[in-house]
């Protein structure tokens, strides 16, 4: 069945191969939201709660993720979602046993409060400087650069999720891994998902035979839509992940509107089938499930988003890409210090523009990566940041020191700098505004978080399937 789908020797597609990708996005992010609904409702018994945790697989990565990660800046969840391509056991009718690969990593992001949810695509053939890394069992892999996809096919889950937090710069709170077998549990637990095609399609490599319009799709039929490489679309990566997006938001869609999660019998089909699917970190524990049912209330497909990290041509290989800069670092930068929102002040404006003012960002405080934190709150205002680092003392109240010719701009970001009262400072640059974070720092007035950068091609859960892209 994939016959025309070769590896390297570190095992990273040559070409890109069937349209397996969706497979992943769709269990990942049925079995999130399951798994938020298995311990947020009150609907599930005590017994049958404990079968349904019983059925998801944990792995401890611990080891592999380093003592080095990026701090926790705020209570915002990540998710790494990873699909696996076991291929044994319930798998083995779709080839041969050949390991274990990854063809698509998808970053789940909860802001806090449930305002929103943002599903980040990393394309498969991404060619990035991967970290390097320890496998379960020890061994060492080396760094440098390859495509994204290398990290799980040579180190699993645990590499995956230390590659991400390192090219990213976001803590990533917990993993899931899917595999092929449990699509079609899923889909059908769901009564089917709704699709549109704008022709008919003949597909006889993955047996895809459909009218025009719109189809509720399930079992073989659902997994072959997904698969399918041939029959729609232009074959390009951007057409193929466009579709694949437009499915998981109908997957969305349809398990927040049609009454799975409030009726039991239909709440406890949909969980059985997405506990059996999908293998977790250690710590994604029943408490933590908790905490993420609790933030999750109210969350709607509306407030539903997929994009894909921002990217273009890799000009050594036509076959592989790279992503676009500083496009990539400021969707990273909005995700890291996503907060809740602050209600607005009655602060006079400042009498200078952000982009005339140069600032440097010390933290005084015992809170782990919260200069950066502010960092990216300013860049994402306008402020030109020269740089970060940590104050040699602690002071109680935040500093606001200038250098020479520097009065204004200080006074200016006095303004957005809560308790902040400018001074003068002998060892500050001319021209610099340094801003020491004390421990009374509550955060910029009026903050609210880094606007996640919009796309042209995004995708809501709430589209209607047949929407033109």
């Amino acid at each position: 069945m994939f016959s025309d789908y070769e590896y390297s020797d570190y095992g990273a597609p040559l070409d890109r191969g069937p349209n397996r990708g969706i497979v992943w996005r769709v269990l990942g992010w049925v079995a999130i939201g399951l798994a938020v609904v298995l311990v947020g409702t009150s609907l599930v018994a005590y017994g049958t709660y404990r079968k349904l945790q019983g059925n998801i697989t944990h792995e401890d990565v611990t080891a592999q993720l380093g003592t080095h990660r990026p701090p926790k800046l705020n209570q915002a969840l990540n998710v790494l979602l990873i699909g696996s391509d076991q291929r044994n056991g319930a798998n083995a009718k779709y080839g041969k046993a050949v390991g274990e690969r990854s063809d698509t990593i998808i970053l789940l992001h909860f802001s806090p409060g449930g305002k929103k949810a943002v599903g980040i695509s990393f394309p498969r053939d991404s060619m990035v400087q991967l970290p390097e890394c320890k496998t379960s069992g020890g061994k060492t892999i080396p760094g440098g650069l390859n495509m994204i996809n290398s990290s799980f096919n040579n180190g699993g889950a645990g590499c995956t999720m230390h590659t991400i937090e390192s090219l990213t710069g976001i803590r990533v709170d917990h993993f899931l891994k899917v595999d092929f077998s449990g699509f079609k549990r899923v889909v059908d637990a769901l009564g089917g998902v709704e699709i549109c095609l704008p022709q008919r399609v003949d597909d006889k490599d993955s047996k895809l035979h459909l009218s025009a319009g719109r189809h509720i799709v399930k079992g073989d039929t659902a997994l072959a839509y997904v698969r399918n490489r041939h029959g729609l679309g232009d074959g390009s990566d951007l057409d193929r992940i466009k579709r694949q997006q437009k499915f998981l938001g109908a997957v969305v869609k349809k398990a927040t509107s049609n009454g799975t999660l409030t009726n039991p019998t239909k709440l406890y089909g949909f969980l059985d089938a997405a506990t059996k699917s999908v293998t977790a970190d250690k710590n994604f524990t029943v408490d933590e499930m908790k905490k993420v049912a609790g933030s999750l209330q109210g969350m709607s497909a509306g407030k539903v988003q997929f994009i894909t990290v921002p990217w273009g041509a890799y000009a050594p290989d036509p076959n592989r890409i790279a992503w676009r800069q500083p496009d990539a670092n400021n969707l990273f930068a909005a995700i890291r210090s996503d907060s809740r929102i602050q209600a607005p002040t009655s602060a006079k404006k400042a009498t200078m523009p952000p982009s005339q003012i140069k600032i440097r960002v010390l933290n005084g405080t015992s809170t782990p990566g919260l200069a950066q934190r502010v960092s990216d709150q300013l860049t994402a205002r306008g402020y030109k940041v020269l740089g970060i680092g940590t104050a040699p003392t602690k002071p109680n109240q935040t500093q606001l020191r200038y250098g020479t010719g520097a009065d204004q701009q200080a006074a200016a970001l006095a303004e957005v700098a809560p308790g902040a009262k400018p001074a003068a400072g002998q060892s500050v640059a001319a021209g610099v505004v340094e801003l020491v974070l004390g421990s009374d720092w509550k955060g910029l007035k009026g903050a609210q978080p880094a606007a996640i950068p919009k796309t042209a091609d995004a995708v809501n859960a709430a589209d209607d399937v047949c929407k033109a892209q």
